[in-house]
């Protein structure tokens, strides 16, 4: 049975199912691991994280401590309330009208951060009115439709993982500063900062950046070097402004002072920064790489709500998923008519109740004609279904991005 403990309370002989905390923020080579020694324990405590998962199939049990799945139903439950209070962004155009410009920004935005980055490590300067531009047209497709970009940049070649990463990190963080009501200026910069937020990764050799496995110490500590090292390019470059060079050092740091580089207190945290560690590890998390499977968006808005307890803002991370959606475009869902089917886009008023391509019947275990549906209308005016929860594609061995657009 897989439980839920504080750290405080692990003890040798305990299984570590989940470090509950995200693969950057934490120095092990696996996440799941036999306790054998205090010093095991001593580390955990010392990396910054507060809770883990045992299994006590595989070790020491903990009697009093709740169940996952009962931890789960706690925090799903949380997160439909937040859900109901929250209005969802307004859409102006549909996700079918923006796709094929989503697909030229995202291309052009891609390219820009190889040339970026290949500039960096050869200690080129970067040049700002190359930027702008892709920044704004990032900016101005999510004004017109936030899923169509943000949809697309759920799809990532693992070779290709850290420029299309700096351009989700951009296209999230310009959405959830635009759905936090900020300025169209600090909305700007703040784009500027999410692309080029990691540039300091143009200095990590390749064989750590891309290494099938989990790093070495040593390799870790190269790879904290990044924040610094990505700070130092942008001082040199002519009118960057603070709050691109705030996100790019700070975006590693945690609320309880756990992060790096400078392991600052929530307090000393700017917003900004805190709005970027959110959308940073979202994205990472949702992502396929050479050594961990990436999680269904809905599956890492709970882990991130769940980690809000001490790692970030929880308020930030309600906001950003009313940004997102519960139930985030590009999740696959099961329906209560046993229908699959792709989110595509939210519903102006009612998170719980998105827009979705149905594409296969669980019933029958076959695809069927895709239709969307609307969630918000009843049944006979194209809906009358809804969520019974999310799914993972490889349980059903099905593409959902392959229906994201019904063909006209």
């Amino acid at each position: 049975m897989i439980k839920k403990i504080g750290v405080r309370e692990l003890r040798v002989g305990m299984f570590i199912h989940d470090l509950s905390c995200n693969w950057m923020d934490h120095p092990f080579v696996r996440s799941r691991l036999l306790l054998t020694t205090e010093d095991e324990i001593r580390k955990i405590i010392d990396a910054g994280i507060h809770e883990v998962y045992i299994d006590t199939s595989k070790g020491l049990d903990a009697t009093h401590a709740p169940t996952a799945e009962e931890v789960r139903h706690v925090l799903e439950k949380e997160m439909v309330e937040i859900a109901r209070r929250e209005p969802a962004p307004v859409i102006r155009v549909s996700v079918a009208d923006e796709l094929a410009r989503a697909a030229q920004v995202k291309n052009q935005a891609h390219q820009l951060v190889r040339t970026v980055m290949h500039d960096a490590r050869l200690g080129k300067a970067i040049e700002l009115d190359q930027v702008e531009p892709v920044v704004q047209n990032i900016t101005e497709s999510i004004l017109r439709n936030p899923g169509a970009l943000t949809g697309l940049l759920r799809i990532k070649n693992k070779d290709d993982y850290t420029f299309l990463h700096s351009v989700s990190v951009c296209t999230l963080l310009v959405a959830f500063c635009r759905s936090a009501g900020m300025d169209a200026e600090s909305t700007r910069q703040a784009g500027l900062g999410g692309l080029l937020h990691d540039t300091g990764k143009a200095l990590v050799p390749d064989e750590v950046l891309n290494k099938p496995g989990r790093l070495t110490d040593a390799e870790f500590d190269i790879i904290r070097r990044h924040p610094k090292d990505g700070h130092d390019i942008l001082l040199k470059t002519p009118g960057v402004g603070d709050i691109p060079l705030d996100i790019t050092l700070h975006h590693h740091e945690r609320m309880d002072g756990s992060g790096y580089p400078d392991k600052l207190p929530g307090d000393r945290i700017s917003t900004m920064a805190q709005m970027a560690a959110i959308v940073d590890v979202y994205d990472a998390i949702t992502a396929d790489r050479c050594y961990h499977k990436g999680l269904p968006a809905a599956e890492a808005l709970r882990k991130i709500f769940e980690w809000s307890k001490f790692h970030f803002n929880p308020q930030q991370v309600q906001s950003f998923m009313r940004c997102v959606g519960i139930y985030p475009v590009g999740t696959l869902v099961l329906l209560e008519s046993g229908r699959l089917g792709v989110v595509v886009e939210p519903h102006e008023t009612n998170l719980l109740s998105p827009k979705v391509n149905v594409f296969f019947s669980t019933k029958s275990n076959t695809y069927i004609k895709p239709a969307q549906v609307d969630l918000s209308k009843p049944l006979g005016m194209g809906g009358g279904d809804k969520i019974q929860s999310y799914q993972s594609a490889e349980k059903w061995r099905v593409d959902p991005m392959k229906f994201f657009l019904l063909p006209a």
